[in-house]
C-alpha cells in the first residue's frame, strides 16, 4: 500500500512540477510558478525513495507506467481533454509493464 501511495504521490507532484515550468515557459505565466514546481519536483523525487525495492532503477522503471497513467489523467482533468482510445491503449500497454517489473519473482 505505501509504495502504491508513493507511486500516486510522485506522479502528482512530478506532473504538477513540470506543469509549473511548463505554465511559465509556454503559457506566459509569473516566474513565480518556478518556486512552487521545483519543491514539487524535489518532493517527486523523495516520495519515491519510500518505494521498497532493491534496486532504484526498477522502481523508477515500475513508476514509468504511473507517471504515463497520471499524465494521461491530467490531460483530462486538469487541461480538459478527454483522452483518446490510443491514449487509454498506450497507458493500458504501460501499466502492465510496470505491475511486470514491480511484482514479478525475483531470485
Amino acid at each position: 500500500m505505501i509504495t502504491m501511495l508513493a507511486y500516486v504521490g510522485a506522479a502528482i507532484a512530478e506532473i504538477a512540477g513540470c506543469f509549473a515550468f511548463w505554465a511559465w515557459l509556454r503559457l506566459g505565466k509569473s516566474a513565480l510558478w518556478l518556486a512552487p514546481g521545483m519543491a514539487s519536483l524535489a518532493l517527486f523525487a523523495y516520495l519515491l525513495t519510500l518505494v521498497d525495492s532493491d534496486a532504484a532503477g526498477r522502481t523508477y522503471a515500475a513508476y514509468g507506467g504511473v507517471y504515463i497513467v497520471a499524465s494521461i489523467l491530467w490531460l483530462w482533468i486538469v487541461e480538459g481533454q478527454r483522452p483518446d482510445r490510443w491514449d487509454v491503449t498506450g497507458a493500458s500497454i504501460c501499466m502492465v509493464g510496470a505491475v511486470v517489473i514491480l511484482l514479478a519473482p525475483r531470485s
